[in-house]
């Protein structure tokens, strides 16, 4: 009886879609296609060239964006000859006095800051790997805590929200459209195409190679 050397086989490596729970061996498709869940259709990987740098772009254009949309004036609201025009910040700051500081503070949160946090954590991961440089310290937390605050980006939930008020509001006074709400409406452009340039697996690849060196 002899010994002979076995060698070890490399486990498959897995994904699993984020929607059903569908676990497939994870196979990288060519640049411009798309691996999607047999089960429900959903996106597992679509690599795009220049992707990375294109997200960047995104992340920097949105968080000028958001910085304007911010304090610059949203709607101005005129009745009777009365004119008053308001920010997204002054109507954070509406509620601090009092017990609805809380809901300021989520205003504030939700709209402005969880969406600039997130940008700044996908510039934090992608910008040395665009330029083909080893990632920067605590990258992969730093990536993991974006995707955990994407529930948590409600800027395009805020729009949503404005249109529908603004259509029961009409009738009782003239509004007028400030530079924030189409700044705004772009902000919602902007995070759609970021989403579908931002694909998950191939930053997370790109992470672990560059940990296992």
């Amino acid at each position: 009886m002899t010994d002979t050397a076995q060698t070890p086989v490399a486990e498959p490596e897995l994904i699993a879609c984020p929607q059903c729970d569908a676990l497939y061996s994870a196979v990288a498709p060519g640049p411009g296609e798309r691996a999607t869940c047999l089960r429900c259709g959903t996106v597992l990987i679509a690599p795009r060239r220049n992707a990375f740098l294109r997200v960047i772009a995104l992340a920097i254009t949105m968080m000028i964006l958001m910085f304007g949309a911010t304090f610059f004036p949203f709607l101005q609201v005129r009745v009777s000859g009365f004119r008053n025009s308001s920010s997204v910040f002054d109507a954070a700051l509406a509620f601090v006095d009092g017990p609805m500081l809380p809901l300021s503070v989520a205003v504030a949160a939700l709209i402005v800051l969880i969406p600039v946090a997130r940008a700044g954590l996908v510039l934090y991961v992608l910008v040395p790997l665009a330029m083909d440089r080893a990632p920067l310290r605590g990258a992969t937390i730093a990536f993991r805590w974006a995707e955990r605050l994407k529930p948590w980006s409600m800027a395009e939930i805020f729009v949503i929200g404005v249109a529908v008020a603004l259509v029961k509001i009409s009738d009782l006074a003239r509004v007028d459209y400030g530079p924030a709400f189409w700044m705004f409406a772009a902000l919602v452009v902007v995070i759609t195409l970021q989403d579908g340039y931002l694909c998950r697996w191939t930053i997370w690849k790109a992470l672990d190679k560059e940990a296992r060196k």
